[in-house]
């Protein structure tokens, strides 16, 4: 326990260094979830996932983050051939798992 001052204090913000895995890839998470539920098509791109994804992602960087998330557990493949050069769009890669989640290793 520490001194009346210590216990008294407002709590410090907590650190993005310090946040733990989960918390990092909640968004991850939440877009993998909808993908698999809500969206139909085979490939999505930024801009869809920004309009009409989950509100967490409704902003560029967050969008991008998540997506690459994906991309590096293998739930997405990115498309190399775009209308534009600035677009970015992914496959979707669908396995036969009831709840995906993203950390999940490789089917078998």
């Amino acid at each position: 326990m520490g001194n009346l001052f210590e216990r008294l204090a407002p709590p410090q913000p907590v650190k993005t260094a310090e946040l733990s895995q989960a918390q990092k890839l909640r968004p991850a998470q939440t877009l993998l979830t909808w993908l698999q539920r809500r969206w139909n098509k085979p490939t999505i791109s930024e801009r869809e996932i920004r309009i009409f994804g989950p509100r967490c992602l409704r902003d560029r960087e967050s969008a991008r983050e998540a997506a690459e998330v994906l991309v590096r557990h293998e739930w997405l493949k990115r498309l190399t051939t775009m209308r534009r050069h600035d677009m970015r769009a992914w496959e979707i890669v669908r396995k036969p798992i009831i709840q995906p989640t993203v950390a999940m290793e490789a089917v078998e």
